[in-house]
């Protein structure tokens, strides 16, 4: 393990430890809690590895040997054994919706399924469990394009052979295509000479009926009919987020954009802190606001700023000071911005949401306040855009560390792929969306054709060109648990190892870079490096105890990772069952690191 010196640094007005070679250690304050005999992996480079941490008042003030830690523990210390387990920094999610995703945990879920007959299936079930006066409306989610084959587009006509008499609203795994039945387009008065929503489409068939798919905003004349979840429906939904989220080992999620149909932003960040002030908010939250395009920019400017007043950056819980924008859609339904034409489809290249001055002068207001910029860009046109504009924020301004952000980032020019290190432009990426299954090498493959592709998720290659990585998973676009993230991030192959060698292999990453997208890089990304992303003395005492030996392990195992023990500020928020059971015992194959 090595020899350790202790200095005593004060920071941020804390008392800590940091553990260099071998002298006695001495602490002014004794910790709250001690974490002995681990095998922690602190995304420190300066001591990547220690035994051993001491918490006090939700801080991390020493971090080394159990030998030398446990010199610091008092009668009223808590000592846990971790019994050779690996600790990390606890986990981010960089990208999440997370209201969305738990209220959605309660309705119809489709992710599993493969065929229209297996929609209709769970449809049925869940129709006959859930009877017309407890669900007047059937809501769900999670299908996917590669199900209707050839079409790509899925019919209204499915859904009225199974549930004829009350609306059914099914979002796609993306959130951007809508499929509904007849009896949902009739009551949202969607007909033969309905005209398309700026920013959506009606998609139609030959007769130039509605065929029950809804194309980005349009999806909003069904859903804004929806009767909205009561407040006691929205608590109870995050409290069940909140569960799941700690048992995949995050502590801080950061949410891209609230669902203003849902009420206003302070709707939302009055649920979070209704929630803190009762105690049971076990989650960190960096909260983005949604900027529509058209927004007036005062507005906008004077909306945020009242936000950050009340929620500042140095809330450690619930922080706002950041907006997020939608540049395009997505390459499943031809509506994200490329720089040439879709390869099945040679008359179209996907549109521009912003008109593009309007878009560059929203962000260089927003650079000028100091507001942190969130930009969905899928297609190569919408990731240059955005990076224009950071760039030209910068110059007007004389701004630097903005740290404005690209979400998704699926295809990319060569020569934009530099630019992301030479701006300081942070690439949020969720590792999963990249999994090549059947939708990924099916429609998406088709659209962009093989030489995008070849760019397509450049992970390795943004950060070969000193571009930093922040992942997450845009739940509920796909599971927040963070491990099959990693595993692909690592693998790109399915579950069952295919394609073999991993689908676009030179895009691959290390396990070390994959934990530092949902730790340090994830921390940079949103502008909280200071105080998350790494186990070092003066930050906060956020960690995961995992049960396996994740860096000898086989990467194709990485997605099972079983979470032993989530802590939030120095406290227990998630426990195993079989943790609370388990006896010391080595790990079977020890990696070696120290």
């Amino acid at each position: 393990m090595g020899e350790y010196t202790t200095h005593i640094l004060r920071r941020g007005g804390v008392l800590v430890a940091a553990l260099f070679g071998a002298v006695t250690i001495t602490v002014a304050q004794a910790p709250d809690m001690i974490i002995t005999h681990a095998r922690v992996y602190t995304v420190n480079p300066a001591q990547p590895w220690a035994e051993a941490v001491a918490i006090r008042d939700g801080k991390f003030i020493a971090v080394g040997s159990t030998q030398d830690i446990e010199k610091l523990r008092a009668p009223k210390t808590r000592i846990l054994n971790a019994q050779r387990h690996i600790v990390l920094p606890g986990l981010t999610d960089s990208h999440i919706h997370f209201l969305e995703g738990s209220l959605a945990l309660t309705k119809l879920q489709l992710e599993e399924t493969k065929s229209v007959e297996q929609i209709q299936s769970a449809l049925r079930k869940y129709a006959r469990t859930h009877p017309p006066g407890t669900d007047p409306w059937i809501i769900g989610r999670g299908w996917t394009y590669a199900e209707f084959g050839a079409a790509g587009m899925p019919h209204k006509k499915f859904l009225d052979a199974v549930v004829p008499d009350r609306p059914v609203i099914l979002e796609g795994f993306d959130g951007h295509t809508t499929w509904v039945n007849s009896k949902a387009l009739a009551l949202a008065k969607i007909e033969k000479h309905t005209p398309d929503p700026a920013n959506g489409k009606i998609v139609r068939d030959e007769k130039g009926e509605a065929t029950g798919a809804l194309q980005e905003a349009a999806a909003d004349l069904v859903t804004t009919i929806v009767p909205l979840p009561s407040h006691a429906e929205r608590i109870a939904a995050l409290r069940r987020g909140l569960r799941l989220a700690n048992r995949s080992g995050l502590t801080r999620v950061i949410v891209c954009g609230n669902d203003t149909r849902g009420g206003s932003d302070s709707d939302f960040f009055a649920l979070y802190s209704e929630l803190l002030a009762k105690g049971e908010l076990t989650l960190r939250f960096k909260i983005s606001s949604y900027i529509a395009p058209g927004a007036p920019i005062e507005k906008i400017r004077g909306d945020v700023a009242m936000l950050r007043r009340e929620f500042p950056e140095s809330n450690g819980w619930i922080e706002a000071g950041a907006v997020k924008m939608f540049l395009d859609g997505v390459i499943e339904g031809h509506t994200a911005a490329m720089l040439e034409p879709y390869t099945d489809d040679p008359s179209h290249s996907g549109e521009l949401r912003w008109n593009p001055e309007e878009y560059r002068n929203m962000v260089t207001a927003m650079d000028k306040d100091g507001i942190q910029v969130y930009t969905h860009a899928i297609g190569d046109r919408a990731v240059r855009l955005a990076l224009d504009a950071y760039g030209e924020a910068a110059q007007a301004n004389h701004t630097a560390g903005a740290r404005h952000r690209i979400e998704h980032i699926e295809t990319i020019s060569a020569e934009d792929i530099p630019r992301f290190g030479s701006l300081g432009v942070v690439a949020s990426y969720q590792p999963l969306h990249a999994y090549p299954d059947e939708d990924t090498l099916g429609p998406w493959l088709s659209h962009v054709g093989p030489e995008r592709a070849s760019r397509a998720w450049a992970w390795h290659d943004v950060a070969a060109h000193s571009g930093t990585l922040a992942f997450g998973s845009d739940w509920p676009v796909v599971t927040l648990n963070p491990w099959p993230g990693i595993q692909n991030a690592i693998t790109r192959q399915t579950r069952e190892g295919k394609p073999e060698g991993g689908w676009i292999p030179q895009q691959r990453i290390t396990l070390e870079q994959a934990i530092y997208g949902y730790t340090m890089g994830a921390a940079i990304g949103g502008r909280r490096e200071k105080w998350e992303g790494s186990i070092e003395p003066g930050k906060y005492a956020d960690l995961v105890i995992v049960a396996s030996d994740i860096f000898a392990m086989d990467p194709h195992r990485l997605a099972s990772t079983e979470v032993l023990m989530t802590i939030v500020d120095g406290k227990t928020v998630y426990q195993s069952p079989r943790w609370a059971n388990a006896k010391p015992k080595p790990s079977a194959k020890s990696s070696g690191k120290q």
